[in-house]
């Protein structure tokens, strides 16, 4: 509700509702509690007072308010429906009767906006016009109720990690920014059980922060993956994945494509750690298998599309020749977008992003991500906490607001991109060509 100056001062309400139909076709009605015990049912305000009540008085609902209501109630209306009601009319109405809150008429607006109901089943509406249904036992959990009631891609990028993944107690509909260093423990006891595994908080700035742990939870729900880690820099990412999974004296493989600050750091600071590698060409997989013969190779790493040129890797070819000689997988996907491709769902073991290009996708932002299974992801972790890499908690909320918007400024790059194609095949200075080598394309543009 917007609050604007007026002459009165704010009146506090506890509402209650009888546990009877919401439409009011049962005699329903709104009661008042007022804090001096007045007996009164209805909500009585001063004529001097009426101008400007929008803000001068506020209505509290219970936390439990639809519950209290009767079954057959909560099916026909929510307690949102019924607050946004009552404050539309307050907001809109300067000159309101004496008893503005008359039951019939708010519950009879609440059931035109009300959203229905059912017990163990959740029913959203998918992104691309479907209605998709999954049978939720009510005793589940947030966390659980919103991963098997959120499948569309559009659906994740808004709603994923927005509640239940937060890690804080709001009712806000928007994560809030928590720019804090470190965290409250109530007690010593509640310390150990922290320290212990038995109490869930946060502990200090560096290791995590509910706005990027919100964030967090949305990419993972995007890549379907079971863990991520948002840090600094899609560069932070890379130099922290690799120092982190490779150990000293080990062997990597890498392609001629790839970011050029990536390359220099391959080139020139891995060798400093005993770290080698093998550089081919993101087409040439006789190469990819010669080198996983000849050597005992710790990590393959590329990306895909590549930079520049767009090159695409079978993720899902490559993934089960590494595994086959115990050799991981890592594919920085920025350039596709877990819109456009699922690198895990591929068989890659990590996915890598720089958030600052089309996760966040309003260039005012830096940021990076890893994301795949909790082992490898919580062994980038504890490095990252020693060497720092932070995402500032207004750069997590930035990329929060971006991602909700991900989906349709990805379909929207993929037509335009398609367009140009189109475009550029057509123009008479462009002579068609075939590219001497076939690779698999894993990127799905529409």
């Amino acid at each position: 509700m917007a609050v604007s100056s007026v002459c009165c001062p704010p009146k506090f309400f506890s509402v209650t509702a009888a546990a009877s139909d919401c439409r009011g076709d049962s005699g329903a009605h709104l009661r008042s509690e007022f804090p001096s015990g007045a007996a009164s049912s209805r909500l009585l305000f001063p004529r001097s007072c009426t101008s400007g009540l929008s803000s001068a008085l506020i209505l509290r609902f219970p936390p439990n308010f639809v519950r209290q209501l009767s079954t057959k109630s909560r099916r026909n209306c929510s307690n949102i429906g019924v607050a946004q009601i009552v404050a539309a009319s307050w907001s809109n109405n300067h000159s309101l009767p004496e008893n503005p809150l008359s039951a019939a008429a708010a519950a009879d607006a609440a059931a035109t906006v009300a959203i229905p109901i059912d017990e163990d089943v959740v029913t959203l509406a998918g992104g691309n016009g479907t209605s998709v249904q999954s049978q939720i036992p009510a005793a589940d959990s947030k966390a659980a109720t919103a991963a098997a009631s959120l499948s569309f891609d559009g659906s994740l990028a808004v709603h994923a990690g927005e509640r239940a993944g937060r890690g804080i107690t709001t009712d806000a509909i928007t994560t809030p920014v928590v720019n804090t260093s470190a965290y409250w423990f109530k007690n010593s006891n509640e310390l150990i059980d922290f320290k212990e595994g038995r109490h869930a908080s946060f502990e200090y700035g560096r290791y995590g922060n509910p706005t990027t742990k919100a964030l967090e939870e949305k990419m993972s729900a995007l890549e379907k993956a079971e863990s991520t880690l948002f840090v600094s820099s899609g560069m932070y990412a890379s130099v922290g994945m690799l120092t982190a999974l490779v150990p000293a004296g080990g062997h990597i493989v890498t392609t001629t494509d790839c970011y050029r600050k990536t390359r220099i750091f391959i080139q020139n600071e891995l060798p400093k750690m005993g770290i080698s590698a093998t550089v081919i060409d993101p087409a040439d997989m006789d190469s990819l298998k010669s080198a996983l013969d000849q050597n005992n190779v710790s990590l393959f790493f590329t990306e895909s599309p590549t930079n520049p040129f767009l090159r695409c890797v079978d993720i899902e070819f490559v993934s089960k020749l590494c595994h086959s000689k115990g050799t991981l997988v890592c594919i920085d996907a920025t350039f596709a977008s877990p819109v456009n491709q699922k690198a895990l769902t591929l068989g890659a073991d990590i996915v890598l992003h720089s958030a600052t290009k089309f996760i966040a996708g309003h260039n005012d932002v830096l940021g990076g991500c890893l994301s795949g299974s909790e082992e490898l992801i919580s062994k980038i972790r504890q490095y990252h906490n020693v060497i720092g890499g932070v995402l500032n908690p207004n750069a997590a909320y930035m990329i929060l607001r971006g991602m909700k918007t991900l989906h349709l400024r990805v379909q929207q790059q993929n037509h335009t991109a398609l367009r140009m194609a189109q475009f550029l095949e057509e123009h008479p200075k462009e002579t068609p060509h075939e590219c001497s080598v076939q690779w698999k394309c894993n990127v799905v543009c529409s």
